[in-house]
């Protein structure tokens, strides 16, 4: 019997609370405001910050762990940096072959913008001379068509695969259509005879679509005519070797540049996963520093509600009064004050969470940017917008509660 008076006081407390939310729409939806905004706030923020860290992590996985990026670099002697620089020669890729046993295969590559031209259309992109295994280094896949073979490498033959950014530049529609024809690099002709599959942009600026591969043969005795190497990249065996592929490539490095012990390195080995994972981080505090921004509209909402408590306990204190005269206990009173502000904050979140969720999806559809709502988001805001009402309705309920019936009867 006890307990299910109890009840009936709990159920009585919670629809008197709601009876004085509903007895002033206007300010209880004002207050509702400020807390839909935050939520939505922090919802939307969390979202593209999601979705960073998602492309982050399709960009590594394109790109591949496995796969490292050598080329030359400026000595520093004593702080001081010199003019010397060692380049990358196919010496040092003989070297590698020879001595990093961690190394499945290794690309030296050069590459120069150049005018591509095809019927009537033309663009300026990069031409990069590749030895037959580049898409195998570098995780191309092929979109249709063929890759150049070793024989056509050696042979110094003029074929062409172009990457799908290219294709945008000539105005091409249909890949099939330039498949098998002749385009003209720097003015020599070449036949395509491949697409790649769009690969997005690469650890470093630019796009690695926007790139025509052609034989390493023919870019450095027919197109380029030079021995220069602008990059050199090889393809370790698994990640778990990825940490002696490096030591072995920079032993076989040294040993071909007669570098001593007190020499420095005029070479760097680069990891494609740790250049995106810098970028990760860098992103990953941006998005913090954009939700603490949006957390702040919440936690302003916050004393909104404070605020309009405050000023619901001194219009009601006459109504406290009668309750408390009429048997109301101090916790009857101090529960249907918090009831009131959670109610506002847990309405407010819900709102706010549909307004975050369908924001999110509108800047995916409309702008094309990449956004991730993750239950773990939604929760978050939910439970947070639960506890801003707790928080923020203690004082103002504890204010209500600890009225003096008699002063408060007596208020006018």
């Amino acid at each position: 019997m006890f307990a299910r008076y109890l009840r009936d006081m709990r159920l009585e407390v919670f629809r008197v609370a709601l009876s004085a939310l509903r007895a002033n729409p206007l300010r209880s939806l004002l207050t509702l405001l400020g807390i839909v905004i935050g939520i939505a706030a922090v919802i939307a923020m969390i979202a593209l910050g999601d979705g960073a860290q998602k492309s982050v992590r399709d960009r590594i996985a394109r790109l591949g762990t496995t796969t490292l990026q050598i080329d030359a670099q400026w000595v520093r002697v004593n702080g001081i940096q010199t003019n010397i620089r060692k380049r990358v020669t196919i010496d040092d890729v003989n070297a590698i072959n020879d001595q990093a046993a961690h190394v499945l295969a290794v690309n030296p590559q050069q590459d120069k913008d150049l005018q591509v031209q095809w019927n009537s259309r033309n663009a300026s992109t990069k031409i990069v001379g590749a030895t037959a295994n580049f898409a195998l280094v570098q995780h191309f896949q092929l979109d249709r068509g063929r890759l150049f073979t070793n024989a056509e490498d050696i042979g110094r033959q003029r074929v062409a695969v172009l990457g799908s950014g290219v294709l945008t530049m000539l105005g091409v529609i249909d890949p099939n259509a330039i498949v098998g024809q002749n385009i003209r690099i720097g003015g020599m002709q070449f036949e395509v005879i491949g697409i790649l599959q769009s690969k997005g942009a690469g650890a470093g600026f630019g796009s690695a679509d926007d790139q025509v591969f052609i034989p390493f043969g023919t870019g450095r005795y027919r197109l380029f005519k030079t021995d220069r190497l602008d990059d050199l990249f090889a393809l370790a065996e698994s990640e778990a070797s990825l940490t002696d592929a490096m030591s072995e490539i920079s032993l076989a490095l040294r040993r071909s540049h007669r570098l001593t012990l007190d020499q420095p390195d005029d070479f760097r080995i680069r990891n494609q996963a740790d250049l995106l994972n810098t970028l990760g981080e860098a992103t990953q505090v941006f998005t913090s520093l954009l939700a603490g921004i949006a957390a702040v509209s919440l936690l302003v909402g916050g004393i909104g509600i404070m605020n309009i408590m405050l000023v619901s306990v001194t219009e009601r204190t006459r109504e406290i009064g009668i309750r408390k005269a009429l048997g109301a206990t101090r916790r009857n009173i101090l529960l249907q004050f918090l009831i009131e502000a959670v109610t506002l904050c847990v309405i407010g979140g819900a709102i706010g969470v549909a307004t975050g969720v369908s924001g999110a999806v509108v800047l995916r559809q409309q702008f094309g940017w990449t956004t991730v709502v993750g239950i773990n988001s939604v929760v978050l805001a939910f439970a947070f917008a639960a506890v801003v009402g707790v928080v923020f309705g203690v004082w103002p309920a504890r204010r209500a509660a600890r009225l003096d019936p008699i002063e408060a009867l007596r208020f006018e």
